[in-house]
């Protein structure tokens, strides 16, 4: 255990409760920038895909524009359905 303390940085007279609440910081920071890269990954996909029919050396206004408003209604999209599945795993008397 002493080496997950190191490589999240505690010493080694932090407490199990300490490296507990370390490591589970650590997971969510993780599982945070991957849901950021998802998300990047998917917009890049979909909107390229919706906005630029035939790619070249630079974006017309109207691609610019499409890839914008893509943009922003797909994380709005993100966004709604990310706080709605916060909102259910808080609510879930089960806890699951």
């Amino acid at each position: 255990m002493d080496n997950v303390g190191n490589m999240l940085g505690l010493s080694n007279n932090a407490t199990k409760e300490e490296r507990k609440q370390a490591l589970m910081s650590t997971i969510a920071q993780q599982s945070n920038f991957e849901n950021a890269r998802t998300l990047i990954e998917k917009i890049n996909e979909k909107c390229f895909e919706k906005c630029i029919p035939k790619p070249g050396s630079s974006l017309s206004s109207g691609e610019s524009t499409c890839l914008t408003t893509c943009m922003q209604k797909y994380m709005q999209a993100w966004n709604a359905v990310s706080q709605a599945y916060i909102y259910r795993i808080k609510s879930d008397p089960r806890g699951n």
